[in-house]
């Protein structure tokens, strides 16, 4: 069982803290496997060997961070589960986690029969709604027939868990606790995180991961330095949205102005076949 939490006061650094999720699960394997549980639906008598493939060196900078996959796991030799955390919007993220599913679902070694390739979900923690208009808690993509929904196959699979619709959990989710965990990652006070990890052994070792980690001077400036590129990301996404909100004025403006130009030249062209109509007249009088 893990250690009690005896902390108070504001977290640190939220586990929507994509480096802050990342170290936390890499660091306690019972918090990663209780995950790994939770988004796939396991039962508590399911047998589950989970294996990290991408682990970093806690405290180092990561490079590339736009090509690195947070969470890589091989669940019982025979299953790939990859775990994203994405705390800003990213306009790019439906065809990044096809890249990454993609990348994974290429698993063959030589010497295999296609039959023999892993499936690979693929699992999203967005901190914010993919898709405004059909707004839910925890989406399955899978590939299938658009007429008659055929599944072409069940073994490539992108789930997104929206960490805003919490409230809009099914009954299912609420029974394997993914709507515990979503909460937990989206919890701002030791007092709310300690609440919600209570009579659960996994959410138990995440917590004492978070507080373990974060009494790190190296963690946390890995972690701050996740934040401050966080808040630039917002704030190149606020111009861009501004940006592209001023384009469309000035399109529907010269649009607009468009329209006036054409109207006044039909103007002046009927009143250019009136004075031509009107000469005409003059003409014939004479």
């Amino acid at each position: 069982m893990a250690e009690i939490n005896l902390t108070t006061g504001k977290l640190p650094y939220r586990l929507t803290n994509d480096y802050l999720f990342r170290a936390v699960f890499q660091a306690r394997p019972k918090a990663l496997e209780g995950l790994c549980r939770s988004v796939l639906h396991l039962s508590a008598e399911d047998t589950i060997s989970v294996t990290l493939q991408n682990p970093i060196e806690l405290g180092k900078k990561i490079e590339d961070k736009e090509f690195i996959l947070d969470l890589a796991v091989l669940i019982n030799n025979s299953r790939y589960l990859n775990l994203e955390m994405q705390v800003y919007h990213d306009p790019n993220w439906v065809d990044r986690s096809i890249s990454y599913t993609s990348r994974c679902f290429d698993n063959l070694n030589r010497g295999e029969t296609y039959d023999q390739v892993l499936p690979v979900t693929h699992v999203g923690f967005l901190n914010y709604t993919l898709f405004p208009e059909y707004p839910e808690f925890h989406a399955n993509y899978q590939l299938m027939n658009t007429e008659n929904h055929q599944i072409y196959s069940s073994k490539f699979r992108i789930n997104v868990i929206d960490l805003t619709q919490i409230e809009l959990a099914t009954e299912e989710d609420k029974k394997y606790g993914v709507d515990r965990w979503a909460r937990v990652f989206t919890a701002t006070t030791w007092e709310e995180i300690n609440m919600l990890a209570q009579n659960n052994e996994y959410l138990q070792e995440a917590v004492s991961g978070v507080r373990e980690l974060t009494e790190e001077e190296k963690i946390r400036q890995r972690c701050q330095a996740r934040e401050t590129n966080a808040y630039w990301e917002r704030i190149r996404e606020a111009q861009t949205k501004r940006l592209q909100a001023d384009l469309a004025n000035a399109k529907t403006e010269l649009a607009n102005k468009n329209e006036e130009l054409a109207n006044a030249q039909a103007e002046l062209a009927n009143k250019d076949a009136e004075i031509t109509r009107l000469l005409a007249q003059l003409e014939n009088k004479q």
